[in-house]
């Protein structure tokens, strides 16, 4: 490791330097944050998880009333819009928590590592109205809390969420020869049990075959939501009935039980193939996209020692020489840089300037009327508007809203103006970046979630996003920073001396922080 212990650890395994943050100086300082973090609560969704479910309740209800209702057309319309823009201003603010729950958490590791997880385990809030409530919800009561425990059990919490459940079809499968599958006329949909092999547990190429795909499918019917309070629920009258055999295991029976499935699951995530394609994708992930093949054996060793407890994987693969080499192997993806580049800038006492900013010029109901009115359209399944984060209108600071169209501002009334201008910059600077950028906050483009190559992120066009990211973002808090001693707290020692000499050179402080920021060093890892 050429590169200091806090240095590496900090950009490699965190979201990088905040000031006034005690960086991490050896194995244990990360280990501990996977416990720590795993029992505090997190910022979103807002309103906590118990409110929630309620507000979820409550949103199925006025959907069924909607549905049964009397009203004509454009009555039923109106009220629908209605329900969209609660679930839109829900969602950007479960995002914006999001996102400031990175920058301010000490703990980058278990950050990143809940990135890591969701992503897995990817669902989308743009399935349906509904999720835009429930996604947020899935990261916070079935990701978060087990990612440092066995992968049985994540895999079980992740398998039976009503927001994977609905994100794969399965509230829609049911048993062809199940007796309510008879009756609706309804029958198999595999997309569940396919993901589960392919992208969950095995992995692509591992020698499932496509009878396993619709086996495990098969064993999986039963599996459902109640749709009243959008929970999980088992039904045998929809699951099909018999054994079903899969990887050479037989499941099942003439009676259907929640036992057959979570043996499966079980299986799946003891299958030793499941355990090299996790901790294959964890070494890509952290360490490179070509990783050792030594880092993946101490990973999945220490997975058959102890039964999957992934703390125990994530130690093996801190302990490698590997994980601690070839600094800058990995591109930083949107999320991880513009997290990195708010934290270096996150100066000040309490919750530190950026995050106060972001805090005072969130989207209010106001903005939503300006800047996003349409935008939730019932046939249009985009998020639209603000929630989806802006067009590159807002990175050049123009009046257009994140949802498109000018907004009609009296200019003599300069507070409002300036209001607007402050929602906008923390927008452009936020959500919108990460829309332009590619990685929307629960917005993953296929279950198989976002790209880990380096080659998918350091594009021209990212590099020029990146570029004006960093010109806005140092503009708006890098007042009274000096850049060489910028440079110096957000990289450590990882600043190489022809940045240290461009950044030094620069015409004026503004740039020289942007250079800072969109130099090689900090865009890697």
């Amino acid at each position: 490791m050429s590169l200091s212990f806090p240095t590496m650890a900090a950009i490699r395994f965190g979201y990088g330097f905040r000031p006034g943050e005690v960086a991490a100086q050896n194995k244990d300082d990360l280990l501990k944050q996977v416990n720590a973090d795993a029992r505090a609560p997190v910022s979103f969704p807002v309103g906590g998880i118990e409110q929630r479910h309620q507000v979820i309740a409550d949103l199925q209800a006025n959907l069924r009333d909607l549905r049964q209702s009397g009203d004509d057309d454009q009555t039923r319309r109106e009220r629908r819009k209605v329900l969209q823009k609660q679930a839109q201003r829900s969602f950007q603010q479960d995002a914006n928590a999001r996102l400031l729950q990175a920058v301010m958490s000490p703990n980058g590791f278990h950050e990143r590592l809940s990135t890591f997880w969701t992503n897995h385990f990817s669902t989308s809030a743009n399935k349906s109205l509904p999720m835009r409530l429930l996604v947020p919800l899935y990261e916070a009561e079935a990701i978060r809390p087990r990612i440092g425990g066995r992968f049985a059990d994540l895999l079980r919490s992740a398998t039976e969420h009503p927001a994977m459940l609905i994100y794969l079809d399965q509230a829609e499968s049911l048993g062809p020869d199940s007796k309510g599958g008879m009756r609706q006329k309804k029958g198999l949909n595999e997309n569940l049990g396919r993901e589960l092999l392919e992208l969950h547990t095995l992995g692509a190429g591992s020698g499932y075959t496509q009878a396993d795909v619709r086996a495990a499918a098969m064993v999986l019917t039963g599996l459902t939501i109640d749709r009243q309070e959008m929970d999980m629920a088992f039904r045998p009258n929809i699951a099909e009935p018999g054994r079903h055999e899969v990887l050479g295991v037989s499941y099942g029976g003439d009676r259907r039980r929640p036992g057959d499935y979570l043996a499966m699951l079980d299986d799946l995530a003891a299958n030793p193939k499941t355990a090299a394609h996790i901790c294959r994708k964890l070494a890509v992930h952290f360490v490179s996209d070509q990783p050792d093949d030594g880092l993946i054996a101490a990973m999945t060793d220490a997975w058959k020692k102890t039964d999957g407890d992934l703390r125990a994987v994530y130690s093996a693969m801190l302990d490698h020489p590997a994980a601690w080499a070839n600094e800058g192997a990995k591109a930083r993806q949107p999320f991880d840089f513009v997290v990195a580049g708010l934290r270096a800038l996150n100066a000040g006492s309490g919750d530190g300037t950026v995050v106060a900013f972001f805090k005072d010029n969130e989207q209010d109901d106001d903005a939503q009327a300006m800047g996003a009115q349409g935008a939730m359209a019932p046939s249009t399944p985009d998020m639209g508007g603000a929630l989806s984060g802006g067009t590159k209108g807002d990175m050049k600071g123009g009046d257009t809203a994140a949802g498109g169209g000018t907004s009609v501002i009296d200019p003599g009334d300069e507070d409002r103006v300036k209001r607007r201008k402050a929602m906008q910059t923390a927008r452009a600077l936020g959500q919108g970046a990460l829309r332009r950028m590619g990685q929307p906050i629960w917005l993953p483009p296929s279950p198989a979630g976002f790209e880990e190559s380096f080659s998918a992120w350091i594009t021209a066009s990212q590099l020029a996003e990146r570029l004006g990211w960093a010109r806005r973002a140092t503009a708006q808090f890098g007042q009274g920073l000096d850049p060489r001693e910028f440079l110096k707290a957000t990289l450590g020692d990882a600043a190489r001396d022809d940045t240290i000499r461009v950044v030094s050179q620069a015409p004026n402080k503004t740039t020289g922080l942007m250079l800072a920021l969109a130099s090689p060093e900090f865009n890697r890892r």
